[in-house]
C-alpha cells in the first residue's frame, strides 16, 4: 500500500535556496540589495539642471523687446463712377401703321365633286353589296364600331387619309351628326347633297 507523504512547504523553498547559495559563497536572499543612492542622486541632479536650462531659456524669450515694428498709413481708395452719359430725347418717329387686309378664304365648290377623296368634300358609301361600310371610333379595324353606314349614304370628309390594316382611313360626318373613321376602299367622292 502507498505511503502519505507531506508534500514540501513552498515557505521552505527560500531556505533551501539560501543554503544552497550559502554553499556557493553567494549571498542569501534574505540580505537585500543595498538601493542604488549613486544613481537615484544622479538621476535627480541631472533634473535639476533640465529644468533650470528650461526656465532660463523661458525667460530669455519673454523678456527679450519685442521687433520694432513702424506703422503703416493706410491707403484710402475713392471710387468713382465712369459719367454717366446724358440723355437726350430722340425725336418722335412715327411708324406707319399696316391695316391688314382680308383675304377671303375661298370655299370650295362643294357642288361638283373632286376627283379623288378630298378633305371638305363629300364622298358616297359604295362597294359594300348593300351591306353598309363599318363606321369606327378610330383608323383601325381594332377600333370599336360605332355604327354601320348603308350602301349610297353621303358622308362629309372631315379628315385623312391614315394608312392603317392595309387600309386608307378617312374620318367622315353622318347626315345625324356621328362622326368616324370609315376605311377609303368603300367610299368615293360626290357632289354635296341638295
Amino acid at each position: 500500500m502507498a505511503q502519505y507523504k507531506i508534500p514540501p512547504d513552498p515557505r521552505d523553498r527560500g531556505k533551501k535556496n539560501n543554503e544552497k547559495r550559502l554553499a556557493s559563497g553567494e549571498k542569501p536572499f534574505s540580505e537585500k540589495e543595498p538601493v542604488p543612492w549613486l544613481w537615484l542622486g544622479g538621476g535627480i541632479i541631472i533634473t535639476l539642471i533640465g529644468l533650470g536650462l528650461s526656465i532660463l531659456l523661458l525667460r530669455s524669450f519673454l523678456l527679450r523687446e519685442p521687433l520694432a515694428v513702424t506703422p503703416v498709413e493706410p491707403t484710402i481708395i475713392v471710387l468713382t463712377a465712369p459719367p454717366s452719359p446724358t440723355w437726350t430725347p430722340l425725336a418722335e418717329v412715327v411708324l406707319p401703321t399696316v391695316q391688314p387686309t382680308f383675304t377671303p378664304v375661298p370655299t370650295p365648290d362643294v357642288a361638283v365633286a373632286p376627283e379623288t377623296i378630298t378633305v371638305g368634300y363629300y364622298a358616297q358609301v359604295v362597294n359594300t353589296e348593300n351591306v353598309g361600310v363599318t363606321v369606327r371610333g378610330g383608323p383601325s379595324t381594332s377600333n370599336a364600331p360605332l355604327t354601320v353606314a348603308n350602301e349610297g349614304v353621303v358622308l362629309l370628309v372631315l379628315d385623312g387619309p391614315v394608312e392603317a390594316n392595309d387600309f386608307l382611313w378617312w374620318e367622315v360626318r353622318l347626315p345625324d351628326g356621328t362622326e368616324g373613321w370609315v376605311a377609303g376602299d368603300f367610299i368615293e367622292p360626290v357632289a354635296a347633297p341638295q
